[in-house]
């Protein structure tokens, strides 16, 4: 063997070793020989090639190529990395393991938490999760109950891209992009064999490790994704002061666990067909860390919730196609069912043993939406790229407590939909779009007075909703664009929106219309120099019949209802500098206002109104990098009466080394200072974490 192969062996055999002693629970057994097998074969790769050298190439990890059939995107608009789209190579290098991480990155975004649910979310230039639906490769994923995913539950290691529309995002996408669209796409092989994969270790109480293989023949195509993620619990930082639920060091029941398979099998009988089938099985569990504050008019401060949930399943059957008819003319189409299993356990006390108390409860959603949709294009007419897309959707939400019976919801959904890019001269651009939307209310239980009863609401009547938007795009001299954009917006209410009764705080609302937004935006991107990238956007967003809880409906209970009106404005700025050949310079900026024009003294939560980004990339030689990263956020607010959360400035480094051709070692730790910080008051952030990472590869 060369001396060179030892360290790297070594190295190998110690992170197989620390994770392997790690492996002590008996969720993570089923996982123990997966990474075990894939940690040899990294080490057989590496005695089989031990005569090749390591070269002086790039020591990017991977690069994973985008399956455009998953993209939905506005002719002549591609996503911009850094801008509107955050690449697997991004996320590897900055070690962002779920899809929440990987788009804070970008300007516009920030990250959020519904510390009472333990959900990691973010908010689009302050629309949340319900006004910015996520998609899969264009299928929607968010929970049809109320609009949500956790997205935390998210891990990106089957990624190729993470997709962010603002504002004038594709009417193709369908109803309820309020404030733009999320879309997850997965990779699709290029080579006849490629593989990736990582194993590594997170503190000493949690793991990961993921595969993907793929394969690309003449006619077909095969991509496989495994991840799996899992974490004690994390650690607090040494500067939080203990409380009654906490005691600070490992955070009370943070533990989570996330598993996910992702398939594709693609039939490409020539360049202009193209049929994929897909799966995707994701299965996680988690806890819910209790409240922590000093937040007098929290409930939680006197009751605190002690919650965990062994169950967050999702399951995915899709299928993808893409036919040119002629040189002209062209159809694609999505079909998928998507289910949705949860439980929620609430117990008597912190010991998660016993649930005797009024309080306590196991709750089961068992959730689905079928549907799929139809779109034609067509450059028949000169100068225009015409698309007509159809779609439909039922979602149906099925709840019940232990021991209680089943209520069913069922909302149908129907959108027609037509886009244009037409090209008015080579630097001019016109890329208008009109969508129709209705929304049908099938069914709708609720319990009835007599024991182990279910009855039905009132029939509600089908919603609809108009969708407009416009965009103008001038390609100046050079490799600089300016862009003007309106798009009239609306999103549906949810089911939870219209018929939960809050625990008994409120009165149910089937007849809610939908809200609605004139999203306004100019912006420019260029380069200066061929080293200078530049973005920056201005927006303003006024929403009226904004669905808001109104008080005292009745003595002591709420009612949602169309009875708010808002405005977001803010800036956005972004500037990538190639310093020298191995230094690179990448920021971003964000201002962003929120103002209740209805009722001010109803604050809005969870977005700071300053948000800065940057890293610093450094290659000193070919086969190692160093890159450092700070991001600095404003405080916010985390009650709609006042209490806010401080400013605060987290800073991470990561080391990479190329360590042989197929293979590297990383080294991160996260908030480098143990910064002790709060997205939302009452549930600290985790303090100073250190990663340690072994990838193999062949797809660079």
């Amino acid at each position: 063997m060369e001396p060179t192969r030892i360290p790297i062996l070594r190295q190998a055999l110690f992170t197989v070793k620390h994770i392997a002693r790690l492996f002590n629970t008996k969720t993570a057994s089923t996982m123990r020989s997966s990474l075990l097998l894939a940690a040899l074969a990294s080490t057989t790769l590496m005695y089989a090639q031990q005569r090749d050298t390591i070269p002086a190439t790039r020591t990017d990890t991977a690069v994973a190529r985008i399956f455009q059939l998953g993209e939905v995107t506005i002719t002549a608009m591609r996503p911009a990395p850094g801008q509107d789209r955050v690449t697997a190579a991004t996320m590897e290098a900055q070690a962002r393991m779920d899809v929440v991480q990987a788009m804070n990155l970008l300007p516009g975004i920030t990250a959020t938490s519904f510390g009472r649910r333990n959900e990691s979310m973010v908010t689009v230039r302050g629309f949340d999760l319900r006004q910015v639906p996520v998609y899969m490769d264009g299928i929607p994923v968010y929970v049809p109950y109320d609009g949500y995913v956790d997205l935390g539950r998210f891990t990106t290691a089957d990624l190729a891209a993470v997709d962010v529309s603002r504002g004038f995002s594709s009417v193709l996408y369908g109803p309820n992009s309020l404030g733009g669209a999320i879309n997850l796409v997965s990779r699709r092989p290029e080579k006849k064999f490629e593989f990736d994969g990582a194993i590594g270790s997170i503190n000493d109480n949690g793991y990961r490790a993921n595969l993907n293989l793929g394969t690309k023949q003449k006619k077909f195509f095969v991509q496989g994704g495994w991840s799996y993620l899992h974490r004690d619990a994390f650690i607090l930082p040494q500067g939080f002061a203990p409380t009654l639920t906490e005691n600070g060091g490992q955070r009370e029941n943070s533990y989570r666990t996330d598993g996910k398979i992702n398939l594709k099998l693609g039939w490409t009988p020539n360049a202009d067909h193209e049929y994929v089938l897909g799966y995707i099985n994701q299965q996680g569990a988690k806890g819910n860390p209790p409240y922590s504050g000093a937040d007098a008019q929290n409930s939680m401060l006197t009751k605190p919730r002690y919650w965990q949930w062994p169950q967050w399943d999702k399951e995915t059957y899709y299928f993808l196609s893409n036919t040119r008819l002629s040189t002209k003319d062209r159809l694609r189409a999505r079909l998928y069912y998507d289910r949705f299993k949860n439980e929620v356990d609430s117990y008597d006390n912190a010991t998660y043993t016993t649930q005797n108390k009024p309080y306590a409860f196991q709750s089961f959603y068992n959730d689905y939406t079928i549907g799929g949709g139809i779109e034609y294009g067509t450059t028949w007419l000169p100068k225009h790229d015409l698309k007509v897309a159809l779609q439909y959707k039922s979602d149906v939400h099925r709840e019940h407590d232990k021991g209680e019976p089943v209520q069913r919801f069922e909302d149908n959904t129907f959108t027609a939909a037509l886009e244009d890019s037409y090209r008015i001269t080579e630097k001019l651009l016109l890329i208008p779009g009109v969508s129709f939307s209705t929304l049908d209310n099938a069914r709708a239980e609720e319990l009835g007075e007599a024991p182990n009863t279910v009855v039905d609401y009132p029939a509600a009547g089908a919603m609809q909703a108009y969708n407009g938007q416009i965009g103008l795009f001038h390609y100046l001299k050079g490799d600089h664009r300016l862009g003007a954009s309106v798009s009239h917006k609306t999103r549906f209410a949810t089911i939870k929106d219209r018929y939960s009764y809050r625990m008994g705080t409120a009165i149910p609302n089937p007849t809610l219309d939908p809200e609605t937004a004139l999203n306004y935006e100019v912006n420019y991107q260029g380069k200066l120099y061929t080293k200078i990238t530049l973005y920056g956007a201005l927006f303003l967003s006024s929403i009226t019949d904004v669905i808001t809880s109104v008080d005292n409906v009745e003595p002591g209970k709420s009612q949602m209802r169309n009875a708010g009106r808002a405005e977001h404005r803010g800036v956005e700025a972004g500037v990538q500098v190639d310093i020298r050949k191995n230094l690179l310079l990448v920021a971003n900026y964000t201002y962003i206002e929120r103002r209740n024009l209805s009722h001010p003294e109803i604050l809005f939560t969870d977005v700071p109104n300053t948000k800065v980004f940057g890293s610093l990339r450094y290659r000193p030689m070919e086969r190692l990098q160093l890159l450092a990263s700070a991001e600095h956020n404003s405080s916010r607010y985390s009650t709609s009466y006042g209490t806010r959360t401080g400013d605060f400035t987290l800073v991470n480094a990561f080391v990479s080394g190329r360590v042989w051709k197929y293979a590297s070692v990383e080294l991160g730790l996260n908030n480098v200072f143990d910064t002790n910080y709060s997205l939302v008051e009452g549930y600290p952030g985790e303090g100073r974490t250190f990663l340690i990472t072994l990838r193999f590869f062949n797809n660079h």
